[in-house]
């Protein structure tokens, strides 16, 4: 199994329980971060090196990105395991996954990527690479079967394992928070290349929030020590040491379910937030050159996963421009304040909770047992 950052990581993680809970004995190693190794898989490199955003930051790690690769794939052509999982992760898993192929070893990509919003010609790759496709999203199934590629909707792993009636309050006292207190979370990504430019921007923006609703406390969830570490000298980059931040070590469900409002990048947490009843705000910021790249091939007019589920915008997208501290700042603190904006969101985030859930360790069991045994 390969994941490539925090979110894949998680999906990995309940991936293997599925697995172990359905009696399938099976042994698992690759690249893995800590939530998969806490489900036995054993790692051979360090998740976070292949933990890049966009093209042109990709660029100064491509050499050892490729190299990982190279020795990865060189092992597994060795040790001939009964399968390979690519988790996400597209550009590094699905190259290696056409290979292992090729080579007569069965291969499964856990999670399609985003055809449906953009670059759809990766479907012809997809189709060379992967023996078969477990798929989170339902209107996926009919891109792969009219793409004549073997795939199965299992439903999204998170919209199992969350509740179906996230509860404020019991996440709160789990924190240790109180329960008529106003916490605003601030999650700007898992990967150390988003802190770095992202971490920064969201401080400002807590400046500004804070100094017009001082009764804020700020919720900040970190993955790893590493990013927690990037975290904390952000703050002291930005003289954001008046802010009331609570920094949390993973807790991320626990820190959005508690939270009256969020800030988070764009990824699979905006999803997560949306899952646990967390309104929020979708922000993200890139280099003017991987934003022109990423634009040019967009097929959606959002990037926030609660707004392509819903088709429509449920929650407010602030990017590359509008991705500043004033305008955050002011869009935060109506979402703290909207009712009506507020309990439209709850709305949406229900209808996608329901479209989402499904008995997926079982599905994902019954799909990956015929390689399996």
């Amino acid at each position: 199994m390969v994941a490539g950052e925090a979110s894949g990581d998680l999906l990995g993680s309940l991936l293997i329980r599925s697995l172990h809970e359905a009696g399938l004995d099976v042994d698992c190693y690759g690249i893995a971060g800590p939530k998969m190794q806490a489900q036995s898989a054993r790692s051979l490199f360090s998740m976070e090196s292949l933990s890049v955003r966009g093209y042109v930051e990709a660029l100064s790690h491509l050499r050892q990105i490729l190299s990982i690769r190279r020795r990865l794939k060189s092992r597994l052509l060795k040790d001939r395991p009964k399968l390979f999982i690519g988790i996400d992760a597209p550009d590094f898993n699905l190259s290696l996954e056409a290979t292992l192929k090729r080579k007569g070893i069965p291969t499964v990509h856990f999670i399609s990527p985003s055809i449906w919003a953009w670059r759809r010609n990766r479907i012809h790759k997809i189709r060379r690479a992967a023996s078969h496709m477990l798929l989170i999203f339902p209107f996926e199934e009919a891109i792969y079967r009219d793409a004549g590629i073997p795939a199965t909707y299992v439903g999204h792993p998170l919209a199992h394992v969350l509740p179906e009636k996230p509860d404020r309050n019991q996440a709160r006292n789990k924190l240790g928070l109180e329960l008529d207190g106003t916490y605003f979370a601030l999650l700007p990504g898992s990967r150390q290349s988003e802190l770095t430019h992202l971490a920064g921007l969201y401080l400002e923006t807590a400046k500004r929030l804070f100094a017009e609703r001082p009764d804020i406390r700020f919720l900040v969830p970190m993955a790893t020590r590493e990013t927690r570490d990037l975290f904390v000298q952000a703050i002291t980059a930005a003289d954001a040491h008046e802010l009331p931040i609570r920094i949390v070590f993973g807790h991320a469900h626990d820190v959005l379910q508690a939270a009256d409002a969020a800030l988070v990048a764009s990824g699979t947490a905006t999803l997560e937030a949306a899952l646990l009843d967390c309104p929020h705000i979708v922000t993200y910021k890139v280099p003017w050159l991987t934003y022109q790249i990423m634009k040019r091939q967009a097929y959606l007019p959002w990037v926030g996963l609660p707004n392509i589920l819903a088709g429509r915008d449920v929650v407010p997208e602030l990017l590359q421009e509008q991705a500043n501290p004033e305008d955050l700042a002011a869009a935060s603190l109506r979402l703290l304040t909207d009712k009506q904006l507020r309990e439209s969101m709850l709305d949406a985030f229900n209808g996608i909770r329901f479209s989402l859930r499904r008995d997926t360790p079982r599905l994902i069991a019954i799909a990956l047992a015929p390689f399996l045994t």
